[in-house]
């Protein structure tokens, strides 16, 4: 039988490389995993945090094991890559941050009597051909999850296979029964080797059962008589399939996986379907990190997040932007959600036949590891990668992550995230089975009125494509609050009225196959310097350290979850400068909501989602109020104040936006520039060149704020250091939701026309 080590404690780290990857250096500290070097900095902002090569050295004891048996080291996540060395020599090198690798290590092992052996896991997150490279999120590096040791027999089931367990399952729904179809995978299969497959109910007791002579491909089918589905958040049954490799009467190794039986389909014009049911697909999305701990997250993380998202009323949730740790994809099975699982493909394409093979590479993982969990219904093949533009090798390429999934994977559909710029006519939008797009109307730029608007008209012209918004949000900000919230303010009264509209419209429209809000959690980015807040999106339903719920958080609530929900909001609004106010609820109660101030009902309104006292008074001093709805009640105190509080209010360093000067400027009489000179500054530069120069940056900040509407500071164009001006141009201008016509691209031509010849200017 397999034996498996934990082997997470008392790894010595050091960015000094170990003498012939052979000792730890003396300069190394002890640590445990999961680890990441970039827990602190790559939070704090200012686009700074380590990236580059650093060292996990352990040193790993004498144990015994049978003279044939294979030794194999696993690692559950190096990001981004890692070449690991057994007492000297290279084992193996794995490119990709997020998935399971392992190494056979056998062969490498010093093998005398109380010999020890040193493991040396040199992992590198810099710049490189590894998706991601441009992304808004921290790549944190390190060993940030676990590391185990396994040993098997020579026969047993594929350790070897993109960091598979050796078994692929899906199910088919055949009337009350379900077929079983079962593929694994064995190494070395011996003449007198056998396959043992059972099936076991929720409860234990076996429901399906059959042995066959192994071989090193193996394909069976069993039959569940009767079936339980697994039916998402409202009854997420699970069966657990046990692979056996038998030799005569000894199991000499034994795996097995949960499965759900369920079956799925989505109708562009109706929506998405679970087991014939229609069932709207109302979620989040996920990062993977935490405050004060980067992506090293234990299994306690995992659980909170999925309990939360649980209590939130969600049924999906959209992993974003990369493979998550098995532990969540397994709680995501035992609570219902139905995922979309994606790889890092973001942002921008790398160039490069290395580049196209990585995300490939980081398909094959994606799936291979993830194919037995029912909660995962589309693979994702990318997100926003037309930001830079598109091209016909960019199409090329994702054509081919395209046609590779559905060679791996019959079962599932394939998706991609647009970004909110791409054209409704670009092919891009015909190339998945169904599509999502990425939709800040109402933050970055336009009305919230952008959204259904945009949306409607997109499901009109194209009705037999499957629909949905995989990113949402606005940045919220529990420290900011205003009486007359509006974009840009940073305050949780704004966030709260954004989703409101959000909730409100995607409600009435069930034939969106699924809607993520961007995002459950703030998370880090090293880049961002939002509100005041550095190093962070603060986009999340609630804050990065989970500990509190913002106000938009509840309103989801009202609408998603069957659980009773009265929130007041703005209770973080404490003080306040005005003789009257209006107090907000948040319900999914039926009947009336009376609003209480001392005992006595002052008012009372018909239970709706959202419901509004306007203009309640306050007395000098404390002012409790109570609201009351069938047998919930829910308590504010608002403070009646003579100066209002200067604390609730965000003020920009920056004065604002940055395109007040650009915007005034006349722009008629400015022509394109007719030949670039390289001894001075142009579009035709890098951002990382233009950022050099302080007059080259103004115009830059400036020139590209007024294009898309938002403020574009240096952290935020940091990001896309890497990529010319001219990348960047074609998705400038799009945020507002607004169509294009000649007369806006006219100005855009004049803004752009007009930027070339202010830096044309300035000497490098």
């Amino acid at each position: 039988m397999r034996e498996y080590y934990n082997f997470n404690d008392g790894w010595q780290f050091s960015q000094v490389k170990p003498e012939n990857y052979c000792a730890a250096p003396e300069a190394s500290v002890v640590v445990d995993l999961p680890h990441t070097w970039n827990k602190f900095d790559g939070q704090d902002g200012g686009a700074d945090y380590a990236r580059g090569t650093f060292y996990y050295t352990k040193e790993l004891p004498a144990f015994e094991r049978k003279a044939d048996s294979r030794v194999y080291l696993e690692f559950e996540g190096a990001n981004s890559s890692a070449n690991v060395y057994v007492n000297g020599k290279l084992a193996g090198r794995h490119e990709g941050g997020y998935s399971t690798f392992r190494f056979d290590i056998t062969d490498l092992l010093n093998t005398g009597f109380g010999e020890s052996n040193v493991i040396v896991a040199e992992v590198d997150n810099s710049a490189n051909h590894i998706y991601p490279q441009t992304a808004d999120f921290t790549f944190y590096g390190g060993l940030y999850r676990n590391v185990n040791l396994l040993v098997v027999e020579p026969s047993h089931f594929d350790l070897d296979f993109y960091g598979g367990n050796g078994i692929a399952i899906d199910t088919k729904i055949n009337g009350n029964d379900a077929d079983v179809n079962v593929k694994a995978y064995i190494s070395n299969p011996k003449e007198i080797s056998r396959l043992e497959v059972k099936v076991l109910d929720a409860e234990g007791n076996v429901v399906a059962e059959t042995t066959v002579p192994a071989k090193e491909e193996n394909a069976l089918t069993l039959t569940i008589e009767n079936a339980h589905l697994w039916n998402g958040v409202k009854d997420p049954y699970l069966y657990t399939v046990e692979c056996s490799l038998l030799e005569n009467n000894e199991t000499v190794d034994e795996i097995s996986t949960r499965i759900g039986v369920r079956e799925f389909y989505v109708d562009p014009q109706k929506g998405f379907f679970l087991n014939g049911v229609l069932t709207p697909l109302r979620g989040v999305s996920r990062h993977q990190d935490r405050l004060g701990k980067g992506n090293a997250l234990d299994f306690e993380d995992h659980l909170e997040d999925a309990r939360l998202i649980k209590e939130l009323g969600a049924n999906t949730i959209r992993l974003a932007h990369y493979q998550h740790a098995q532990d969540f994809y397994d709680l995501c099975d035992e609570l219902g959600f139905i995922l979309w699982a994606e790889i890092p493909m973001i942002s921008s394409m790398i160039a490069g036949p290395e580049a196209e093979e990585n995300a490939k590479e980081q398909m094959r993982e994606l799936i291979t590891q993830n194919y037995n969990h029912p909660s995962i219904v589309t693979w994702g093949i990318s997100n926003e990668i037309t930001i830079a533009g598109e091209s016909d090798e960019l199409l090329r390429q994702l054509n081919g992550l395209n046609d590779l999934v559905h060679e791996m994977d019959k079962t599932r559909l394939t998706t991609m995230a647009q970004v909110s710029m791409l054209p409704k006519t670009s092919p891009h939008n015909q190339l998945t089975d169904i599509l999502s797009y990425n939709h800040y109307f109402g933050w970055y730029g336009g009305e919230f009125t952008g959204n259904e608007a945009w949306v409607d008209k997109f499901h009109e012209e194209y009705p037999d494509r499957a629909l949905g918004l995989s990113e949402y949000g606005c940045e919220g900000i529990i420290t900011y609050h205003d009486d007359k919230p509006h974009r840009g303010d940073y305050s949780e009264e704004y966030q709260a009225a954004y989703h409101e509209h959000m909730a409100r419209i995607i409600d009435e429209r069930p034939w969106l196959w699924a809607t993520h809000v961007w995002n459950m959690f703030d998370f880090g980015v090293d880049t961002r310097d939002e509100g005041g807040v550095k190093g962070r999106n603060n986009k999340g339903l609630m804050t990065f350290d989970r500990k509190t719920k913002k106000d938009a958080f509840y309103i989801y609530q009202a609408y998603w979850t069957d659980q009773p929900v009265l929130h007041i909001t703005s209770k973080r609004f404490r003080k306040r400068a005005t003789d009257t106010i209006d107090i907000k609820v948040y319900t999914n109660l039926e009947g009336e909501v009376a609003l209480m101030k001392d005992g006595a009902v002052i008012a009372s309104l018909p239970a709706e989602k959202v419901v509004v006292f306007k203009d309640v008074a306050l007395t000098d001093g404390e002012n409790k109020f109570t609201v009351k709805a069938g047998n919930m009640t829910d308590e504010v105190i608002f403070e009646k104040v003579d100066q209002s509080e200067e604390s609730y209010v965000f003020v920009d360093p920056d004065g604002g936006a940055v395109t007040n000067w650009f915007d005034t400027l006349d722009l008629d009489e400015v022509e394109a520039v007719a030949e670039i000179n390289p001894d001075f500054y142009s579009l035709e530069d890098t951002i990382d060149t233009l950022l050099e120069n302080e007059a080259a940056t103004e115009i830059l900040s400036n020139g590209l704020s007024s294009l898309s509407n938002m403020p574009m500071k240096v952290t935020m164009l940091k990001m896309f250091g890497t990529k010319k001006v001219t990348d960047l141009l074609a998705m400038l201008g799009g945020f507002g939701g607004e169509e294009m016509t000649p007369e806006k691209q006219a100005l855009i031509d004049k803004k752009v026309n007009y930027m070339n010849a202010e830096l044309q200017k300035i000497k490098k």
